[in-house]
């Protein structure tokens, strides 16, 4: 290669990797670990994101009235009718499920034959069954899942737990996304707004697309790559020489110089070929519906062990109806779920076996539940954001343990209520964080993932 090669080239040959290391600027361990406000219960988090919103009384909440009902006409407040013309006490048929329920493990927990493998976890998992939250549809829920807020732009949670805590290894992204969704809030879901840009996600695929894509290049073997890092060594010390003062020079420098480091490292990461058979068949790798998720699965769980702070795995497939967002066939249900249950089930159970499950706090979630009764008397549910379900497992929780309650339908949260603010204060405060003391100044005022509200659930602290 020449090295006739001027700055531009220069750049737009590192524009491709260099969003890709800002989190190597990011603070030390150390340095992490002194920002924290009180001791963690778990170092690290695992969003699995199910895009679209499963029906909560079709897969962890038993609703036993749902079944004696089934057919009949009842009154009910509908979420979009209240949100649209304030009417209330609209008629609907009640829709049993068509899943049946059987208690499981130690717990007796009863969980739906939906999910009959992570049902055999029900004792590491805990359920949060009074949820509730904001937005209808599924734009504004997605986004306030993501970022504490449906109509402003703010930081997603993965860049305030990056901005609060730092990253592990300075050679990896401290937050990945992968296979994010380009719609309801697209790279919002995943971006830092008014934060620092260097505490942005770095998204590996896109959802609906093949796991082949979650790929970084590997420059390893490229002859050139040392005179071609000396030659951007050169330049950047020009640079900086003639503006020692500019931080923005400084800041993009030391992103180049990280995304030259994970060039080395990152594809070593997500080779799956050096995984044994029988991790790779546990996973569902290579078995048809459960391939593509197994691979995302496995992918999350070797960044998690390599240091990256905040790994989230979005199940959808890319289309405007997400995967989960089944208004008129619930039956679809089970064919997204085929495609999760083992790798979601194998992925718990290769944490544990690891020893990484107690300091990685693993999020199971949609961004609402969905409706008890036939949307439009027809064989599907609309959404729910008044009650529905989440799990979590590890990184401090109670195992084997409910909280919280939707009423006798499954429709409004009654007991142990907790708003999705609510959750988002809690895992915070499980990495050591106060939710009300992780603060960014923007536009003259302090801004924090949970605006001026938020609530620890301290009863699910383990």
């Amino acid at each position: 290669m020449s090295d006739m090669i001027n700055r531009r080239m220069m750049l737009q040959a590192g524009c491709g990797f260099g969003s890709l290391a800002l989190g190597g600027m990011l603070p030390s361990r150390a340095a992490a670990a002194a920002a924290t406000h009180h001791a963690p219960k778990a170092k690290r988090v695992l969003f699995l994101f199910m895009q679209g919103g499963v029906g909560h009384i079709d897969s962890f909440d038993h609703k036993p009235r749902l079944t004696r009902d089934d057919g009949k006409m009842m009154p009910f407040d509908d979420s979009r009718q209240v949100a649209n013309t304030g009417a209330r006490g609209s008629s609907q048929r009640i829709f049993g499920s068509p899943w049946k329920f059987a208690p499981r493990g130690q717990s007796g927990k009863a969980t739906s034959d939906l999910f009959p493998n992570i049902g055999n976890h029900v004792d590491d998992l805990c359920f949060l069954h009074g949820m509730h939250t904001e937005g209808v549809a599924h734009g504004p829920a997605t986004l306030f899942l993501h970022c504490g807020s449906s109509a402003f732009v703010r930081p997603s949670m993965g860049s305030w737990v990056l901005y609060g805590l730092g990253t592990e290894n300075e050679n990896l992204p401290g937050f990945i996304t992968i296979s994010p969704s380009p719609g309801n809030g697209g790279s919002r879901n995943y971006g830092t707004a008014f934060l620092p840009p260097r505490y942005q996600g770095t998204p590996l695929g896109r959802a609906g697309g093949p796991s082949k894509e979650v790929t970084f290049r590997d420059l390893s073997g490229a002859e050139d790559t040392g005179r071609v890092r000396g030659l951007i060594s050169r330049l950047n010390a020009e640079q900086q020489a003639r503006q020692p003062k500019d931080a923005a020079i400084d800041a993009v420098v030391r992103s180049y110089e990280t995304a030259a480091r994970m060039q080395l490292s990152a594809p070593g990461v997500i080779d799956l070929s050096t995984e044994t058979a029988s991790t790779l068949a546990n996973y569902g790798i290579g078995s048809g519906p459960t391939d593509s998720f197994g691979r995302q699965c496995l992918l999350a769980r070797r960044f998690l062990e390599s240091g990256v702070r905040f790994v989230q795995v979005t199940y959808g497939d890319g289309s405007a109806n997400p995967a989960w967002d089944q208004h008129s066939n619930l039956l679809q249900h089970a064919v997204h779920a085929r495609a999760v249950d083992q790798p979601v089930a194998a992925l718990l159970a290769d944490l544990k076996q690891r020893g990484l499950l107690d300091e990685t706090l693993v999020w199971f979630g949609s961004e609402f539940g969905r409706t008890p009764y036939a949307q439009g008397n027809g064989t599907g549910r609309d959404h729910n954001p008044t009650g529905f379900t989440v799990w979590l497992a590890g990184g401090g929780v109670k195992p084997g343990f409910s909280h919280g309650a939707t009423d006798e339908f499954g429709h409004n949260a009654v007991e142990g209520r907790m708003h999705m603010h609510d959750l988002h204060a809690t895992i915070l405060h499980l990495l050591g964080i106060d939710h009300e003391r992780l603060t960014y100044r923007s536009a003259g005022r302090e801004f924090r993932l949970t605006d001026v509200h938020g609530h620890v659930a301290r009863e699910i602290i383990a």
